[in-house]
């Protein structure tokens, strides 16, 4: 009983988690709680609960400076792993802007869709190779593109990517908008 009753909180605190991230309207002020932030504007655009719109810029305290790109849709092919009836890529751009080399390897990006993780796609007819680069290092000053993909539902969908550029990195940024 008091499993099944942690589970329903669980779940219900990710729904609600997920509504605000993703831009549900304000009491408070009639805003949409994402902000605004479209497109490169150079400057970290974080918002609650480090939530951007894709487009945005992320830098971290090591700093490595990421932004996403918005998604674009395309129909796997039939060599696709998983087998999906649409993908969304997104064009990835790592900037080391530390004192240090940046390890590529270290790099994770998970997806989900309405709270349900999704798999990235492994898609080489297309070019999507996931980070074909993993064992490269990002010398400080220079930038590295990545191109990744995941499988999401045929019908348009919230979409939440979340970056952590190390598993020693502490935070992690989060990409919400429709894919």
């Amino acid at each position: 009983m008091a499993l099944a009753r942690t589970c329903k909180i669980m779940f219900t605190t990710g729904l609600l988690s997920l509504a605000v991230a993703c831009g549900v309207p304000s009491a408070q002020d009639g805003t949409a709680a994402l902000g605004a932030g479209g497109g490169h504007t150079g400057a970290s655009a974080a918002q609650a609960g480090n939530d951007l719109k894709f487009g945005a810029d992320h830098r971290f305290a090591s700093g490595v400076t990421i932004s996403v790109g918005s998604p674009k849709s395309f129909t796997p092919s039939e060599s696709a792993y998983p087998r999906s009836p649409r993908g969304a890529a997104f064009d990835v751009e790592l900037t080391n802007d530390g004192a240090t080399t940046y390890k590529l390897s270290g790099l994770t990006v998970t997806a989900t869709s309405a709270g349900t993780p999704v798999k990235q796609v492994v898609d080489t007819t297309q070019g999507f190779t996931g980070i074909a680069d993993a064992g490269k290092d990002v010398l400080p000053g220079r930038s590295v593109h990545v191109t990744l993909a995941f499988a999401v539902p045929q019908e348009q969908a919230q979409l939440r990517l979340q970056i952590r550029p190390s598993a020693t990195e502490p935070a992690a940024v989060t990409y919400c908008g429709p894919a």
